[in-house]
């Protein structure tokens, strides 16, 4: 076995005992929200582990450390924030009333995300395979300055706007949630091609995409903008349902008006 696969593996096992440690967690205290901290983190752990056991030249590898452990680190610690002082996100909430609280889902569940972990991982084995100290590195950090900046302004602007009680039952227009439903997933999709760029002259080039195409078929088909705006729809009704009508779902643009059909 090479090691790319090597490294696989204990991402996987690493992140399979992370998950069952905070599984164990939102049993005691009755918050999945957690699964997003640890997921988060995971990932930027694997991004670490990627680049130190990786054989490809330095400068990617430590460029694929350092960008990948702070873009996990800002995410797990803004998740984080939310879950310690909030209640259970009402996506979980949703699903711990349907599934009766029954902890063998809760658990599978996990360990979904810690395959996931694994998955999002093979972006960075493309990466710390590259031989080259290629010039484009300067475009991959203007990628990921973007993408991590523009995140961390929408959940800014999101937090400032649910901070307000007379905001309450409300849909956040403010700032890039003008021009997107979804700007921090945007933001969060357009982080990926950052290790599609570092990977550019890798013999592993090809996993580099695994990371933009996944990442855009589960924020957009699976677990990200459906769950987010079943939630949305039931708890702001109409108004959520003119925001549908009026701002595009992911991909930033102008809004339009209010009478056409949902965008």
């Amino acid at each position: 076995m090479s090691t790319p696969w090597l490294t696989l593996l204990v991402v996987w096992i690493a992140a399979s005992i992370a998950m069952t440690l905070a599984w164990r967690w939102q049993r005691a205290r009755d918050n999945a929200g957690i699964v997003d901290v640890v997921w988060a983190a995971g990932v930027g752990v694997a991004a670490a582990l990627a680049a130190a056991l990786g054989e490809g030249a330095l400068l990617p590898r430590a460029l694929l450390a350092v960008l990948g452990v702070l873009w996990g680190a800002r995410l797990a610690a803004h998740l984080w924030k939310r879950v310690r002082r909030e209640d259970e996100d009402g996506r979980y909430a949703y699903l711990r009333a349907h599934w009766q609280g029954d902890q063998r889902k809760f658990f599978l569940f996990f360990q979904a995300q810690a395959l996931l972990i694994a998955l999002f991982s093979l972006p960075f084995l493309a990466v710390a395979a590259n031989p080259s100290d290629a010039p484009w590195l300067l475009g991959a950090i203007a990628v990921w300055l973007v993408s991590v900046g523009g995140e961390a302004v929408a959940d800014r602007q999101l937090a400032d706007f649910r901070a307000d009680p007379r905001n309450r039952g409300k849909t956040c227009r403010d700032g890039l949630w003008r021009y997107s439903r979804h700007p921090n997933y945007f933001f969060e999709w357009l982080h990926w091609l950052t290790y599609v760029v570092l990977a550019a002259g890798s013999p592993l080039w090809w996993l580099s995409l695994a990371g933009p195409l996944v990442m855009y078929l589960f924020l957009r088909y699976v677990s990200g903008i459906p769950y987010t705006e079943q939630q949305a729809l039931r708890t702001r009704g109409d108004d959520y349902r003119d925001y549908q009508r009026t701002t595009p779902m992911l991909f930033p643009w102008f809004p339009k008006d209010s009478k056409g059909p949902p965008a």
